[in-house]
């Protein structure tokens, strides 16, 4: 007897279009819609245990503030946010595939006149000082695991510079992995801890 066919899964990864496979708004007034998501191995969006938790964390203190997804990847992060009640949006995303990919997320959920897409390296645009809203903001941050380790120097200036470049009431939300050292933050002790695993996020609010 000959052994049974495997099942091809070709196509499956992203369908067409570049439609996702499991990347979805988890909650709020756009929940359960999908987002664009060609399955490229540099794109790693947060799980969704992770991201309804961290969003369920923060609570009510999404609403009105403007999301900096710094690394956004499909920009599931931010997009969760706006559609928990954040006022706007800007996503910084280096890969023009992806960004690509992020925009059509924007027109798909008809959010594109609240936020936008810059395609850039975040280093470097967070280096020539954005222009952003003086309202409380929302801060993503969730690279790649390896730039805690290969480009640590640049990590810490990013996340010093925004912190203390912040409006108050603004909230971080960094994600790292058991390699990043949270004690090496400024203000360590504010730092809300939760692990994840393999995931270690960090939430810290800015006071008034």
């Amino acid at each position: 007897m000959s052994p049974p066919k495997r099942k091809s899964t070709a196509g499956k990864r992203s369908g067409s279009a570049g439609r996702p496979v499991g990347v979805r708004i988890i909650g709020g007034r756009l929940r359960g819609r999908k987002l664009r998501y060609s399955g490229d191995p540099r794109t790693r969006p947060m799980k969704d245990r992770v991201r309804e938790a961290i969003l369920n964390i923060v609570g009510p203190a999404v609403r009105g503030k403007h999301v900096v997804d710094l690394f956004a990847g499909t920009g599931a992060l931010g997009l969760e946010a706006l559609s928990r009640g954040a006022a706007g949006a800007t996503f910084i995303e280096q890969h023009y595939p992806t960004a690509t990919d992020l925009r059509g997320n924007l027109a798909d959920l008809g959010v594109e006149g609240v936020a936008e897409v810059v395609t850039a390296n975040v280093f470097i645009w967070f280096r020539r000082r954005p222009k952003l809203p003086p309202t409380p903001w929302l801060v993503f941050c969730s690279p790649p695991y390896d730039f805690y380790v290969d480009r640590a120097e640049e990590m810490s200036e990013l996340l010093a510079g925004l912190l203390n470049s912040t409006p108050p009431e603004s909230v971080f939300i960094v994600e790292a992995d058991k390699r990043f050292d949270f004690t090496l933050l400024p203000q360590p002790e504010a730092w809300d801890i939760r692990a994840y695993p393999p995931a270690i996020v960090g939430i810290y609010r800015k006071p008034t």
